[in-house]
C-alpha cells in the first residue's frame, strides 16, 4: 500500500485545513490502518467499524439505486464521523466537532480522500506490475513433483521356509 507517511501528511493537512476536526484516520477496504491521526480515539477500532460501516453504506447505495458509495455521514450529540470512498482500495474516516462547517467538512474530506485514493491506488497498481514483470522474468520453473501415497496393505508376517534336507 502506499506510504503510510505520504498518507499520514495528507491526514494532518485535512486537519489543518479543517481546525475543527478531532481525527483522521485512513484504512484498507479489509479494515487494516494504513495511517491514522486519531488522539484518544482507538484507530484499529475505528477502522474495523469503518469497514463495517462501508459495507452496510454500499449495499444501501446499490439497493436504492444510488450508484457507487462516495461518502457516509454520521452525526452524533457530540459531533460527526464522516467516512469517504478514497479510491479502489481504502476509505478515508475522518471525526470532527459538533461546531464544525458542514460544508467545509463535506469538501475537504472529498478532496482528501480523492488524493488518499490516488497514492493508494498508484501504489497497488505499481506492485501489481512489478510482480508482473518479475513472473516474466523469473525462469521458468519445473512443475512440482507430485507424489502419490501408495495404499499401504497389511503384510503377513514374515516366515522362513528352511528346509533342512540330509542326504544319506
Amino acid at each position: 500500500m502506499a506510504s503510510e507517511a505520504e498518507i499520514l501528511d495528507e491526514l494532518r493537512r485535512l486537519r489543518a485545513r479543517v481546525p475543527q476536526l478531532t481525527g483522521a484516520l485512513a484504512a484498507g477496504v479489509d479494515g487494516l490502518v494504513l495511517a491514522q491521526d486519531t488522539p484518544g480515539v482507538e484507530p484499529e477500532r475505528v477502522a474495523a467499524l469503518t469497514v463495517t460501516a462501508l459495507g452496510v453504506a454500499e449495499r444501501m447505495a446499490d439497493a436504492t439505486g444510488q450508484g457507487d458509495f462516495r461518502e457516509l455521514l454520521v452525526r452524533g450529540v457530540y459531533g460527526y464521523v464522516a467516512t469517504y470512498a478514497a479510491g479502489r482500495g481504502a476509505v478515508l474516516t475522518v471525526l470532527a466537532q459538533d461546531r464544525v462547517n458542514l460544508g467545509r467538512l463535506l469538501l475537504e474530506g472529498r478532496r482528501a480522500g480523492a488524493r488518499i485514493g490516488e497514492l493508494v491506488d498508484a501504489e497497488a497498481a505499481a506492485e501489481a506490475e512489478a510482480e508482473e514483470r518479475s513472473e516474466e522474468t523469473a525462469p521458468a520453473k519445473a512443475p512440482p513433483r507430485t507424489t502419490t501415497a501408495r495404499p499401504r496393505t497389511a503384510r503377513a508376517p514374515r516366515t522362513t521356509n528352511a528346509r533342512t534336507t540330509t542326504e544319506s
